[in-house]
Formats: structure tokens, sequence, C-alpha cells
């Protein structure tokens, strides 16, 4: 988390689009073994996310002693001195990123089930034709995999949401900046200035 203050925006409903748009992110904990981390697919629910994690990943046994943390990196952008008017600038970095944090109780296996439901009917919705569901697998498959798998809920308890999109900038200079950012193929963040900051 970025320590500027003019870079939070106290906003849960633009972090949970944020997770939801993005739907995949970084569990963090601290185990006997030392930090660790897993990527995962997230699905947020009532103020709780939700993943699921290889029975054998190194975080899976630790989990629900510990509390976690949730990290999901949205949009991104190099930002170069080059763009601004005042000459006196450096490179910097324009990001989205969430940090959500909490304790973390293992989904029995419906709600692993639903879990993964709810996934494949969140990014099938974006593609087009018919969806594909959770019913298509053979049912000794699917226990096979519901088998290799643990579901895991993150009740969030601290939101920790960066926004660094130049607000700290005078406002012909974040025009640059959107600008340099669009020329250079990050026009995700480059919306997100446009959208966020005035």
């Amino acid at each position: 988390m970025h320590p500027n203050p003019a870079f939070r925006l106290d906003d849960r409903d633009l972090c949970v689009e944020v997770i939801e748009e993005v739907g995949f992110g970084m569990v963090f904990a601290t185990t006997p073994d030392g930090p660790r981390v897993a990527h995962t697919p997230l699905l947020h629910r009532d103020g709780r996310i939700a993943f699921h994690l290889a029975r054998g990943n190194a975080l899976t046994r630790h989990l629900e002693t510990t509390g976690a943390l949730v990290v999901v990196n949205g949009p991104d952008g190099y930002v170069s001195p080059r763009w601004y008017a005042d000459p006196a600038q450096v490179p910097t970095w324009n990001y989205v990123a969430i940090e959500c944090e909490g304790s973390v109780r293992r989904l029995d296996r419906a709600g692993l089930v639903e879990l993964l439901a709810g996934l494949s009917s969140r990014h099938e919705a974006r593609l087009d034709g018919a969806p594909w569901t959770l019913d298509k697998v053979p049912e000794t498959t699917l226990s096979r995999l519901l088998d290799a798998i643990v579901g895991f809920e993150l009740d969030v308890t601290a939101w920790r949401p960066t926004f660094k999109l130049s607000q700290n900038k005078p406002a012909d200079e974040r025009a640059r900046v959107t600008m340099g950012l669009e020329t250079t193929g990050a026009g995700g963040i480059a919306a997100l200035m446009r959208a966020l900051v005035p």
C-alpha cells in the first residue's frame, strides 16, 4: 500500500468492482515455514473473498490458523518523465492495487462446489456462445477434482486500496500522463485516471 493518502479512494463498491473485473489475485500468509503466497481465482461475496487452492499447496494446511492478505492488482503503467511539462520529474508507475486482510475459514464440499460454479458462471458470461457449466463434468471426474483442491473464504476486516493515478500532480500534467499512457498501450490505467481523478 502506497503511503501517500492522495492515492486512497475510500470507495468499497469500486474495490469490489476491481476484484470482480480482474478475478485473480494472490493470497499471502505467514506460516511456520516462513511467508508464502498462492495465486488463485477470486470470487467476492458479501464482504468475503472466496478462493481455492491445490490440496498440496504450502498455504492450504495453515490458512485456518492465521490471518491472510489477498492482493488484487488492477491496471498499471509506466509514467515517463518526458510526458511532463516540468523537466524536474522522475519516472514512476501508476497502478491500482486492492489489499484485503482478514481471517480465513475452510469451505465444506458444498461450499467449494458453489464457489467453482460461481467462478465459472462469472467468467463464462464474458464469452460468446452457450456457457460451460459444472454439470458437464462426469460425476466421478468431478469428485476426483474436488478431492484435489480446498476452498476457503476470507472474511475481510480491513480494505486497503491504492489508486495511484497522478493525483499528486496538477491537472495539466495528469492530462499529459494520461495521453502518454494511452499511446503506450496502458489504456486501462488511463481510463481510470479520466474516470476517477477530476
